[in-house]
């Protein structure tokens, strides 16, 4: 009897043949789970994008209404109000405690410098530590204001490390702002070195700032030291 010997189309037509009927057979056992995790997944998506529109979203919206008269109390330096508002409208602290994390970013960062403000320096610690601000001017400030604490606390070789993180974080004049207190700082932790390091650095790379136009007593004060 000859052998019959299978063309290369009919081989290709065989194999997709039996890849369907695998595919097929496959389907038709385990169809029913697949579908059902396929909803599931649906109905996860939906319960999120729901969450999002008709909870998180109109949350985050109340939070920054309720934040309006907390930040005109802030910017007029009336920090008391800001932190814990009065009969009528909320302060900073309660809109925190209330929304947590649908709070608005900037609400930390409000009650914390407010809180230095009034000299609750712990406390200030805690709500600047927070802040997860994106804006590297703000953030700069933050970080700042966690040195100014330290500061208050006489921990001046921490402080020194948070007004070195605040100059890198921004790429402005503001930067020799924060190293002149860093350079403070760090003298007042007996580090002279370091601090000459910092007025030698707001001297060079930063000599249009105003804290360049005095920077020169600083380390001559320094040099004479020595």
């Amino acid at each position: 009897m000859a052998k019959v010997t299978k063309t290369k189309e009919e081989v290709r037509q065989q194999n997709v043949a039996e890849a369907v009927s695998k595919t097929e057979a496959f389907f038709k056992e385990y169809g029913k789970i697949l579908y059902g995790i396929v909803i599931g997944i649906l109905l996860i998506a939906l319960a999120i994008l729901a969450y999002n529109r008709f909870i998180l979203q109109p949350k985050k919206q109340q939070a920054l209404e309720q934040m309006v008269k907390a930040e005109q109390w802030f910017e007029g330096g009336e920090y008391e109000l800001a932190l814990n508002g009065d009969d009528n409208y909320p302060g900073l602290l309660n809109v925190i405690d209330q929304y947590g994390s649908k709070a608005p970013k900037a609400a930390n960062m409000y009650a914390g410098v407010a809180l230095l403000r009034t000299g609750e320096y712990e406390q200030a610690l805690k709500y600047l530590k927070q802040y997860k601000g994106t804006d590297p001017i703000m953030m700069a400030r933050c970080l700042s204001c966690i040195g100014d604490c330290y500061v208050e606390l006489q921990d001046y070789t921490t402080a020194v490390d948070w007004f070195t993180k605040a100059a890198k974080t921004t790429d402005n004049a503001f930067a020799a702002a924060y190293l002149l207190k860093a350079g403070i700082a760090a003298e007042a932790a007996g580090d002279n070195a370091k601090a000459l390091s910092f007025y030698e650095q707001i001297k060079d790379q930063w000599a249009s700032a105003p804290e360049a136009m005095e920077i020169d007593k600083y380390i001559s004060r320094i040099q004479t030291a020595k």
